[in-house]
């Protein structure tokens, strides 16, 4: 488990100064970051002097959601890296023992970003001859930016957990990341092969990393960065009609608060998800998967009826160069393309209805 720290709670209106000014700075840098003309380190660094790199997400859920909300609505990219750091602190204190987890601390404290590469490239990543890696990640956050990434080792009920080193930029190539959003993250291949296999820090035996609540249960972060990014693009959406003298309309005013009305609902259920998760979550801790899953999936209901709505309301000039609201939807269209959507579906459907009366345990 990770070394125990003092995370003093802030004041509300303290909390929700320091949300609102760091959800103005990243909004601004949004651009920029997306051109390449300035650097997502910048914005994380925002995160870390207001301690938010330092707190894996467990010791105040509701907290936890309204900075991820706030985070996405001003800047997906910088907030899918920040939940790729915010897992891998999870993941590293429910897995790790504890010399693991003291060597993943001492790297938290020298400045490390942790990333959570899952998904393999060509040749799935796996142990080799001469006790070295094989094999490459693909759509890997953060190439150049994550300095430490878990990995999953091998596949199946041998599925393991390996923390590695990736700052060597050889191994990096970004450029197979030809996405129309979700730039800024710099994704990519990354290709371990030769890394000696002393040099990872294995966390947790094989199979551990699919247990739950640890698995989907954690799936609620994904959901608040949807949620938080839709309310984003209705924010950007009303300004720019407000500037126009466009957004009294009636029907553009009921257009849009027919999708916020869902945002808020998709919010208030990634809320009740989150503390599910939350280690101290006894006797529900085994709902927290499925409503982590069910969060999931309403975020992108409620996200695709919010980009829907912004083309219709803004209109052609949604589609200009440098429109925010395009912006912001082709990252958030991008991001909505999670792994396993349609398994979370089936997993929500059996877990409600394959007894009778189990749909009334999460409501």
């Amino acid at each position: 488990m990770l070394l125990d720290r003092d995370h003093t709670s802030p004041s509300p209106r303290s909390e929700a100064d320091t949300r609102h000014r760091i959800a103005q700075s990243l909004d601004a840098a949004a651009r920029g970051e997306e051109c390449g003309d300035s650097d997502i380190v910048a914005s994380l660094a925002l995160l870390r002097q207001a301690g938010w790199l330092d707190d894996d997400g467990t010791a105040a859920p509701a907290r936890t959601v309204h900075r991820l909300l706030r985070v996405g609505a001003a800047n997906l990219p910088v907030g899918r890296l920040w939940e790729g750091h915010m897992n891998g602190l999870y993941l590293a204190r429910v897995h790790g023992d504890t010399q693991d987890a003291a060597q993943v601390q001492a790297l938290i404290d020298t400045g490390a970003i942790l990333g959570v590469w899952g998904a393999d490239g060509a040749v799935p990543v796996a142990p080799g001859q001469n006790d070295h890696l094989v094999g490459d990640k693909t759509f890997a956050s953060g190439l150049g930016t994550v300095t430490h990434a878990i990995i999953t080792v091998s596949s199946g009920p041998a599925v393991r957990l390996g923390l590695i080193d990736v700052r060597d930029g050889g191994r990096a190539d970004a450029q197979t990341w030809q996405m129309l959003g979700m730039r800024a993250t710099a994704s990519g291949r990354f290709d371990t092969s030769g890394i000696a296999l002393q040099d990872v820090i294995w966390l947790g035996s094989p199979g551990a990393y699919v247990t739950e609540p640890h698995f989907i249960g954690g799936v609620w972060r994904i959901a608040a960065l949807q949620v938080g990014a839709t309310l984003g693009l209705l924010e950007a959406a009303a300004d720019g009609l407000r500037a126009r003298d466009r957004l009294s309309a009636p029907a553009q005013m009921a257009r849009l608060s027919s999708v916020a009305i869902g945002a808020m609902a998709a919010a208030a259920l990634v809320t009740r998800a989150a503390r599910a998760a939350a280690p101290d979550a006894d006797g529900v801790a085994h709902r927290a998967p499925i409503l982590s899953a069910a969060a999931r999936l309403a975020t992108e209901e409620v996200a695709l009826d919010a980009i829907r709505a912004v083309e219709q309301s803004v209109g052609l000039t949604h589609f200009a160069d440098g429109a925010v609201t395009g912006r912001k939807a082709r990252d958030l269209s991008v991001y909505l393309r999670q792994a396993a959507r349609d398994a979370f579906q089936t997993r929500v459907g059996e877990a409600c209805f394959n007894e009778e009366g189990t749909l009334w345990d999460f409501i």
